[in-house]
C-alpha cells in the first residue's frame, strides 16, 4: 500500500507491506524501511522477501534529505504512532532499516525516538557516536562490504558499541554497492528475531536457534576453507555475540582460539593493520589538502589530484589484496569528502563560487564518468562568462560518451554559451547536429 496519508499538523504519508499470512490475531514485529532520495517504495520492496520469511511488517515514511533533521524525525515518529494505532504491533520489537544517506538518519532513530529498538545499517557507520545513551541502548546491526570506506569506521563504532554494552553485530558483504545480497537482510531480521527470543519477548523456537546456528557454521568454515582468514575470525567473534544466550559456544572459542594461532592468519592480520596505518595517514593528508585547496581556490593543484587518482589505481590494481581495498576504500572517502565540501560551501550565506568550481572539478577527476558534475562546471563557468572552461569540460564529457543533447541544451546559465561557434561546433561534431547554424564571417 503506499501513500497512505497521516492526519497531523505536518502532512507526512508511508508505504506500508504485510505479510501474505497477517493476521490481528496476533502482534508483530516492524521494520522502519527509510531512503532518503524519494525512492522509500523501492527501498521497502527490497525487505518483502526477507519480511516474508522472519514474518516481519514493513512500513516506508516519506522524508527527504531535503528537509531538516528535526522535521524528518517528527515526520517518523508520527507515522510510527499512525501504524501503531492502527496495526497489532509489538512495542518491544521496532526497527529501522536503510542504506547510505538512509542508513546515516537510521542510526539516529532509536536516539530521538524511544519506541525504536534496533538499527539496520548499510553502508553507513554511526552518525554521532557522542549521541549514544548508556540507559538507551539499542540493538545494531552494521552491514558493510570492506571496499567500501565506512568498513573501517564501522569496525570503530563497534568497539565503542561493545564499551557501551549495546547489542551489536557486523557483518560483512562483497561487492561494492551499499545494498548488499538478499541473504544478508533475511540475516539482520534473523538477529532481531534471535535477540528478542533471547530476552524472552517471545517463546524460545530451539529448532529455529539450531538452525540459524548451523547455516552460521557452515559460513564460518567455508570462509576458514576458502582462505578468508580474516573475515572467518570476525564472523566467529559475531556468532558468540549472536548465539551467547542461546547455547554453550565453548566449541566456537576453541576454533576462534586455534584460528588465532594460525601462522597464515597472523601474517594477512599483519598486511591488513599496515594498510590499515597507510589508509590512516592518506585520509589525513587528502582532508587536508582538499580544504587548502577549496579555500585557496588553488586550480592549478587539479594536476596533483589526477596523480592521486593514478596512485589510488595502483593500490586497486595490485597484488596486495589489503591493498587493493584499501584504494576501493580511498576513491570512496575522497567522494564522500567532495560531496560534504560541496554542501558545506552551497549552504553558505555567500556562496564562494571559485571553491565550488574547484570542487566540482575534482569531482570529474575523483568520479571521471559521473556527468553531472562536468554539467555543473559548465553551468559555472558560462554564468561567469568562462567560455574556454566550460568548453573544455564540455569536451571532455563528449570524449566520455555524454550524448544526453536536451540535458545540455537545457543547462542553466548556458544561454550565451550555446550560440558561440565554438559550442555548435563541437555539437556537430560529437552528436552530429547542432541546434544553432555555425556562422563565421
Amino acid at each position: 500500500m503506499d501513500s497512505i496519508p497521516v492526519q497531523d499538523s505536518i502532512p507526512s504519508s508511508y508505504s506500508l507491506y504485510l505479510p501474505r499470512d497477517f493476521s490481528t490475531e496476533k502482534e508483530w514485529p516492524l521494520l522502519v524501511v527509510f531512503d532518503l532520495e524519494g525512492k522509500e517504495r523501492q527501498a521497502l520492496s527490497i525487505f518483502k522477501g526477507p519480511a516474508e520469511k522472519e514474518g516481519y511488517i514493513l512500513a516506508a515514511p516519506k522524508i527527504n534529505d531535503t528537509v531538516s533533521l528535526t522535521s524528518n524525525m517528527i515526520a517518523t515518529n508520527t507515522v510510527l504512532e499512525d501504524i501503531v494505532s492502527l496495526l497489532p504491533i509489538q512495542r518491544e520489537r521496532i526497527y529501522s532499516a536503510g542504506a547510505a544517506a538512509g542508513g546515516r538518519f537510521v542510526n539516529l532513530v532509536p536516539i530521538f525516538i524511544k519506541g525504536v529498538k534496533g538499527v539496520i545499517s548499510m553502508g553507513a557507520s554511526m552518525t554521532n557516536t557522542d549521541l549514544l545513551n548508556v540507559r538507551q541502548p539499542f540493538h545494531f546491526i552494521g552491514i558493510v562490504s570492506k571496499n567500501d570506506y565506512n568498513y573501517t569506521t564501522m569496525l570503530e563504532d563497534e568497539s565503542i558499541l561493545d564499551r557501551y554494552k549495546f547489542p551489536n553485530q557486523v557483518l560483512l558483504h562483497e561487492g561494492m554497492s551499499e545494498w548488499p545480497d538478499i541473504e544478508y537482510l533475511e540475516k539482520g531480521l534473523q538477529l532481531f528475531t534471535l535477540a528478542a527470543m533471547g530476552r524472552k519477548l517471545i517463546p524460545k523456537d530451539s529448532n529455529y536457534v539450531e538452525k540459524a546456528y548451523l547455516e552460521d557454521v557452515t559460513k564460518m568454515n567455508r570462509l576458514k576453507n576458502s582462505g578468508q582468514l580474516i573475515w572467518a575470525e570476525q564472523y566467529l567473534g559475531e556468532m558468540m555475540s549472536m548465539y551467547g544466550a542461546h547455547k554453550n559456544l565453548d566449541s566456537l572459542r576453541e576454533v576462534q582460539k586455534e584460528l588465532r594461532r594460525d601462522k597464515q592468519f597472523r601474517a594477512m592480520r599483519r598486511a591488513e593493520n599496515a594498510a590499515f596505518s597507510k589508509e590512516i595517514l592518506l585520509k589525513e593528508n587528502y582532508q587536508y589538502d582538499m580544504e587548502e585547496d577549496m579555500f585557496a581556490h588553488n586550480f592549478k593543484n587539479l594536476g596533483w589530484w589526477n596523480y592521486q587518482m593514478t596512485e589510488i589505481d595502483k593500490f586497486i590494481n595490485g597484488s596486495n589484496i589489503h591493498e587493493q581495498e584499501m584504494g576501493h576504500r580511498l576513491v570512496g572517502f575522497l567522494n564522500a569528502l567532495a560531496e560534504d565540501n560541496i554542501e558545506l560551501v552551497r549552504s553558505g550565506e555567500m556562496v564562494d563560487e571559485d571553491a565550488l568550481a574547484f570542487l566540482y572539478m575534482l569531482k570529474t577527476i575523483l568520479e571521471p564518468d559521473n556527468f553531472e558534475f562536468y554539467l555543473k562546471t559548465i553551468s559555472l563557468s558560462a554564468k561567469n562568462e568562462d567560455f574556454g572552461t566550460a568548453l573544455f569540460y564540455l569536451e571532455e564529457a563528449f570524449k566520455r560518451g555524454f550524448k544526453d543533447k536536451d540535458k545540455l541544451y537545457n543547462l542553466e546559465d548556458t544561454a550565451l554559451l550555446r550560440i558561440t561557434p565554438e559550442f555548435n561546433k563541437m555539437v556537430e561534431k560529437y552528436l552530429n547536429d547542432a541546434r544553432y547554424d555555425i556562422i563565421e564571417d
